[in-house]
């Protein structure tokens, strides 16, 4: 299946052609079917099934050889050649015919895997943001592992098992019915009854254990990734045991799953019965051999084929339950896959270059799935390559801001306009990539440097390394023992706080945004670091917008514009030395910093705005 990543008006992302969309609504037996014929998997699929039919009828066929050959053998029939080139030819034939069925089908079953795999990884890249929050990445791992891996036992070995096992029944009643008498037929049909009944009310009963199994299995994988992402703060807090017992309570909440299946196999009727029914023809065979209506060698040919139904018999317990295993995974997959996402794109989509006017009217917002309000009729406009200062209590809604411009959530009321154009109508991948945004809880890959500057963007090496050093990284880079191909572990683990952040505005450096936001991106840098950094910035800026979520008086006073959140309002908004002089809570916030009084914080800005 072609990855192939293409914006349509469905979701944020998504397949240049998806043709299991439809399948996907209609639940997980359309679903399946259509992984299952798609493409030249048609080939495979036929190709496959035919083989098993033909080895499962051959195996059949070679029980009443051997009846038949056993009775010309006391007949005294002396063409022993013959008779024992028959026996071997019939069942060579069979591991022959198995071993290229069973080459067809882990064929398809990776095939599957692969399909189904890539197809949710997509899907999951495809989901808005708002999604993401409410997700627990343990769980959505555990998914798209072992509920993904379901699919391929579903074809290996369950379908192929299943196959048989139904040919295998019905083969031996087809052989009976043509060659011994219709008396024979007594043990197999009743035998047949017994176990689809007995089947359905195992498959019943199974699918709602195997389901809950499924669910325990993403929990446990959940409370394994949080603990292991929170190791340093279990580790600090000297709260192991505690986590021990978390996850040792799920685990056995899993444990007991476990059990009550092995309950529901243990009462699986048709084990018992299939003993019986051989034991019932082999005392019926012999009462009609006595009566002289069927010979030794029939009842010996009777017998082996009896012996067939064994097969699906003891198979369908642990096949039947794969199948269940398979179609909950199905339908957790599915789950996810059929999530509605909160961001669509405009089935028209502009692309173009913007120069970075930004203008929020009257602008509202709740995250989704709650009814408190984030932000309160936000307006303002900044005009192309101005820098906006936003600053707030905690809590205040600047964070959230910033997201609203890159359309990361959608807007509950209100506006957002770029270059007077709204933002749902451009296109996603227009917009986003030429916003930057640098976090203080920034992310980098378990990459090398140079692949973590260069994230997103194509660059050369003078490139990368004119970013480092605006950024100021070359100098910590270089003392690295591969450099800039040195691996940085997941998250970046292996640097410090400050290396990180470095590396994140080299990496905004090199994509040329003309939108930039720094959320207190330099909190983790020393003040000379930073002095040496906001230089690089200052050049950096030019001609772009830019907006800086910070408290740093260094960086708020040389702002175009300051906005004053509070409470999700904008509680004012101008000038540093205006806010300063005119707005309480913008001066609580410098008066409680600095060791100095209002006049003196004043005198500062003028002389400021002076140089």
């Amino acid at each position: 299946m072609s990855t192939d990543i293409l914006v349509n008006n469905y979701k944020e992302f998504g397949l240049t052609h998806d043709p299991f969309e439809r399948a996907r609504r209609k639940g997980p037996a359309q679903w399946i079917l259509k992984h299952l014929f798609y493409k030249s998997n048609k080939f495979f699929i036929v190709t496959w099934l035919s083989l098993v039919i033909i080895s499962s009828v051959l195996y059949s066929i070679s029980m009443t050889i051997v009846g038949e050959t056993i009775q010309a053998f006391i007949d005294g029939n002396d063409d022993i050649v013959y008779l024992t080139l028959r026996v071997l030819l019939f069942g060579a034939s069979v591991p022959i015919v198995d071993l290229c069925a069973n080459l067809l089908r882990e064929t398809l079953a990776q095939r599957m895997e692969r399909d189904t795999r890539d197809e949710f990884y997509v899907s999951l890249l495809g989901k808005s943001l708002s999604f993401h929050d409410q997700q627990k990445i343990g769980d959505l791992m555990a998914r798209s592992t072992w509920d993904v891996r379901q699919l391929n036992f579903l074809i290996s070995p369950a379908l192929t098992l299943i196959l048989e096992a139904l040919v295998n029944s019905i083969s031996p009643i087809i052989l009976i019915l043509i060659k011994y008498p219709n008396q024979f037929l007594i043990a197999p049909i009743l035998f047949s009854i017994v176990f689809a009944i007995s089947l359905k009310r195992y498959t019943k009963k199974l699918s709602p254990v195997t389901t809950q199994s499924q669910i325990e299995f993403g929990n446990l994988n959940a409370i394994l990734n949080e603990s292991l992402s929170g190791i340093e703060v279990i580790k600090g807090m000297a709260q192991e045991n505690k986590a021990g017992s978390k996850y040792k309570k799920k685990a056995k909440d899993y444990l007991n799953l476990g059990i009550k299946e092995g309950e529901i196999q243990a009462k699986y009727i048709p084990i018992l019965f299939v003993a019986l029914t051989i034991t019932f023809g082999l005392l019926h065979g012999t009462l009609l051999y006595r009566e002289g209506l069927v010979s030794i060698g029939d009842i010996i040919g009777y017998i082996g084929l009896l012996m067939i139904l064994r097969f699906p018999t003891f198979i369908s317990i642990w096949s039947f339950r794969i199948v269940q295993r398979s179609i909950a995974g199905a339908r957790r997959l599915l789950e996810i896959m059929n999530a509605h996402s909160e961001i669509r794109e405009n089935p028209e989509p502009i692309a173009k270059k913007i120069k970075g006017h930004i203008k929020f009217e009257n602008v509202s917002f709740s995250y989704p799935g709650t009814k408190s309000e984030v932000l309160k009729n936000i307006s303002f406009e900044v005009l192309p390559g101005q820098t906006v200062a936003i600053v707030g209590t905690t809590g205040s809604g600047k964070t959230t801001l910033t997201k609203l411009i890159s359309r990361l959530y959608n807007v509950s009321n209100g506006n957002i306009l770029v270059d007077n154009l709204n933002i749902t109508n451009y296109s996603l991948e227009s917009l986003r990539n030429q916003i930057s945004y640098i976090e203080q809880d920034l992310f980098l890959f378990s990459n090398s440097i140079s692949e973590n500057i260069a994230f997103g963007q194509v660059g050369s090496k003078e490139q990368i390394i004119k970013a480092a050093k605006d950024a100021q990284a070359y100098n910590f880079i270089m003392d690295l023992p591969k450099q800039f191909d040195s691996e940085i572990g997941e998250r970046g683990v292996q640097l410090s706080g400050g290396e990180r952040q470095r590396l994140a505005i080299a990496r905004a450096f090199l994509s040329d945004p003309k939108i930039l936001i720094l959320d207190d991106s330099t909190s983790a840098i020393d003040s000379a670091t930073e002095e040496l950094i906001q230089r690089a910035i200052s050049r950096v800026l030019e001609g772009r917008t830019t907006f800086l979520i910070t408290h740093r008086l260094s960086q708020i006073r040389w702002a175009d514009l300051i906005l004053v959140l509070k409470q999700g309002h904008i509680i004012a908004k101008g000038t540093h030395y205006d806010l300063l002089r005119d707005c309480e809570e913008y001066r609580k916030i410098f008066l409680t910093r600095f060791d100095k009084t209002l006049e003196e914080l004043l005198q500062i800005s003028k002389e400021g705005e002076k140089n």
